[in-house]
């Protein structure tokens, strides 16, 4: 219900197209910094192919007239090097525009996903990746083919139209007069055809852009989709997106098909009547043949420019929705990455000290929390869901930023350092053990700033007790473990990511429930890497199951994002009601 709501809100505010705002998509075209020589030379080999296309009807012109006399050979000629000349000066236009459109949306692109990889987490935790990857790969195409193939049309169109304009009123200004006094008549009856294909065309970009979003969300749970028998209802979300692109597009294929017919229509009239009214000219002998056929030639020249100028409309209204997204992302602020160095935080207390925070600055996640992390102590997070844990973990890492207080590394402050200097400081485990599409190879030194020996990584595989299974399977530190890597087990996966860790060396380690969702067997052996890893280090832990955190040197319970309690676990369980109960749900009442 909520996301047909959605999208009915969506398709609401999708209905009206944004006016194309050209000085905007300029300063967007001029942030990248394009080859803009190669639009001039695609433009100006346009020109002459079109100038060579308004010649050829004055030349025909006195063939025409010199029939029954001897031909003039230079002028066959002359016609016939003007047609080959203009399809290959046209080519080479359309090849050098094609060009500086690739061109255009590489370096857009490559700006595109320059910015998103500096964007914080609460950017794609409010933005569909589907949205994000429509951003990226159809709203930069829209632009790339208003710049490098519609406007280009539509400038060699104008140049078409006055050229021809200028031309018939020298040969025959009462002719012309006659043919243009109909034009206004012709854009009265085609504009409102026009307008109506470009809110059409805005509308459909738009809830394509939805579609891809909604889609790519379904595909990559599609698990979740099959395991909660959701087939039945995300087919019915589906259709009716579908269902709406279907109506667009039929509307959209109406008013295209009524558009040619109308312009095909209105230049034939133009043809019948100047052809009518040019025969009574050479009837009467106020006009010669050739005149009447280069007029002729004329019109026909005149009816691509029209349509073209139409179709430069719609492109405009994609466009519009286009460049309008692309600016909304390239306005998204980005993570700071400068800030003091931090090359080792070795033997430095890690403090929280008075952090509140929210997600939505309405409902607080966490209240004053004061944590402290001695070097090389193992701290742990215990307490009901929901209660703030993981958002400490966020916080530690610096996907967000606390509304008040201070995390300190030692005595500077960890928003003052450079992102990337802390970052490398910590490994990080959670539950997912997020593994990328590759090899065992690849995920292991994902990130890492130098190259490893095959000897490194199978004493890392070692240490986290994966060798064995890596050895196993097909081509060992090549093998590939598939999308979000599912070739491998869940106990598997948590292992690499720790053999992933070890390699970092890093001087902080987070556990987010790295155990949870793992069966009895795996978790033996998970833990078991896990204690290797934690020596030596400063250790963060979150876990349900109090038995992997008994023996921390300190635990604090968090419910309604407060610390309600804190000590070793014989501490709580005589100070805290709460965590005595969590003991004895666990254990049992001998514990």
């Amino acid at each position: 219900m909520q996301r047909s709501t959605t999208m009915m809100a969506a398709e609401k505010r999708q209905s009206t197209p944004k006016k194309f705002d050209f000085r905007s998509f300029m300063k967007l075209i001029s942030t990248i910094h394009p080859h803009y020589w190669q639009l001039g030379l695609g433009l100006l080999l346009g020109l002459m192919a079109t100038a060579g296309q308004l010649i050829v009807p004055t030349i025909a012109k006195s063939l025409i007239n010199a029939l029954g006399h001897a031909v003039n050979m230079n002028l066959v000629i002359g016609v016939v090097g003007l047609f080959i000349g203009s399809a290959l000066i046209s080519a080479g236009s359309g090849a050098v525009l094609g060009f500086f459109g690739e061109d255009v949306v590489a370096k857009l692109r490559n700006k595109l996903w320059a910015k998103l990889l500096v964007l914080p987490v609460s950017y794609f935790d409010t933005t569909k990746s589907g949205e994000i990857t429509s951003r990226l790969v159809n709203d930069s195409t829209q632009v790339k083919d208003l710049l490098a193939n519609s406007v280009p049309r539509m400038v060699t169109a104008l140049m078409q139209l006055i050229g021809a304009l200028i031309l018939m009123l020298m040969m025959d200004w009462k002719m012309t007069a006659i043919m243009f006094a109909v034009v206004p008549l012709v854009i009265l009856i085609f504009l409102p055809v026009a307008t109506q294909s470009r809110k059409i065309a805005f509308s459909r970009q738009e809830n394509l852009a939805a579609f891809s979003g909604e889609a790519g969300d379904v595909l990559g749970a599609v698990r979740l989709v099959k395991s909660s028998n959701a087939e039945a209802v995300e087919k019915k979300t589906g259709d009716a997106r579908i269902d709406r692109l279907y109506r667009l597009g039929l509307r959209e294929a109406v008013y295209d098909a009524v558009a040619q017919p109308v312009m095909t229509t209105l230049m034939m009239g133009m043809i019948v009547g100047v052809l009518a009214y040019g025969a009574s000219r050479v009837a009467s002998g106020s006009m010669n043949m050739g005149t009447l056929f280069a007029f002729l030639m004329y019109l026909t020249q005149l009816i691509g420019p029209f349509s073209t100028l139409g179709q430069f409309f719609a492109e405009t209204a994609k466009a519009s929705g286009s460049t309008a997204r692309i600016d909304e992302l390239l306005q998204q602020p980005e993570e700071s990455r400068t800030g003091r160095p931090l090359k080792d935080a070795s033997g430095q207390a890690l403090t929280m000290s008075h952090v509140s925070f929210s997600y939505d600055q309405e409902t607080p996640v966490l209240k004053d929390v004061t944590v402290t992390a001695a070097p090389n102590q193992v701290i742990a997070f215990a307490g009901p869901s929901g209660g703030g844990k993981s958002t400490i973990i966020s916080l530690l890492e610096r996907f967000y930023s606390p509304d008040s207080g201070h995390i300190l590394i030692g005595d500077q402050d960890i928003a003052n350092l450079n992102v990337e200097d802390w970052r490398e400081q910590i490994g990080l485990v959670g539950q997912d053990a997020t593994i990328m599409a590759g090899t065992i190879r690849y995920n292991l030194t994902y990130g890492a700033t130098r190259n490893y020996t095959d000897e490194e990584l199978w004493h890392v595989l070692d240490m986290a007790y994966a060798k064995t299974f890596v050895e196993a399977m097909p081509q060992g530190l090549d093998t590939e473990v598939g999308e979000r890597g599912v070739k491998v087990s869940g106990g598997q996966r948590q292992r690499l990511a720790i053999a992933r860790a070890f390699l970092r060396d890093p001087k902080i380690l987070m556990l987010d429930e790295a155990t949870a969702s793992l069966d009895a067997e795996s978790e033996m052996m998970v833990q078991k890497a896990l204690t290797k890893l934690m020596h030596g280090r400063t250790t963060i832990v979150i876990a349900h199951r109090l038995s992997t955190i008994m023996n921390a040197n300190r635990i604090y319970f968090i419910e309604n994002g407060m610390v309600s309690g804190s000590g070793t676990h014989e501490d709580l369980i005589k100070s805290h009601p709460i965590y005595r109960e969590y003991v004895k749900d666990q254990f049992g009442k001998a514990a």
